[in-house]
């Protein structure tokens, strides 16, 4: 049961107009934006916030933000991102065999060495202490400018926000990415989990 109840989509009419972009994104409005709504200011600017995060301006593909975010969101445990991320990943075009071994692409041949470099900077910069050393740096640069590492941050620091909110509200998993996570995900462990 969630902590604070979500409110209807049509609660907060400009919240509505930019939530648009979900639909594209996941199919749906998140729960956690319609949550988030009870102060419109903060769904509003976490929206944008995410748009600003996960537009494109170097080689850091759609796909591979996606699988940066639920990385990030499987270090710290986020059963929510975990699915919503993969989701996304799924829409945003990642390969069927990345979907597929997503657990293992640290050593799966459908991973480049600059996905494995970026997704292992992901994990690193999720933990708590942060885990970013100098192998990751070394790693970061042989693959990606600093733009783009700019780029991958921005998309791990968004699910460190989305992950404590949507953890600690126990924000209800939407049917889609339920299908989502159980299709890709479940094979290693994933459930929509418990929540408070």
């Amino acid at each position: 049961m969630p902590l604070v109840s979500p409110l209807s989509a049509d609660h907060d009419i400009e919240t509505k107009a930019l939530a648009k972009f979900f639909n594209e994104t996941l199919g749906f409005c998140p729960n956690s934006v319609l949550t988030m709504q009870h102060r419109p200011a903060i769904s509003k600017a976490f929206i944008n916030l995410n748009k600003a995060v996960m537009v494109n301006e170097g080689r850091v593909t759609s796909a591979l933000k996606r699988m940066i975010a639920w990385v990030s969101s499987n270090a710290t445990g986020c059963r929510y991102c975990q699915a919503h991320a993969i989701r996304a990943a799924e829409r945003y075009g990642a390969e069927q065999e990345q979907l597929d071994h997503i657990w293992d692409y640290r050593t799966h041949s459908a991973f480049s060495e600059a996905e494995r470099a970026a997704l292992d900077f992901s994990l690193a910069a999720s933990q708590i202490p942060n885990a970013v050393d100098e192998n990751i740096k070394r790693r970061l640069y042989e693959h990606w400018n600093e733009g783009e590492i700019v780029e991958m941050l921005g998309v791990i620091s968004l699910f460190g926000y989305l992950n404590r909110w949507n953890d600690s509200m126990a924000t209800s998993i939407e049917d889609g990415a339920v299908e989502s996570g159980e299709k890709y995900l479940g094979k290693h462990g994933w459930s929509q989990g418990k929540h408070v």
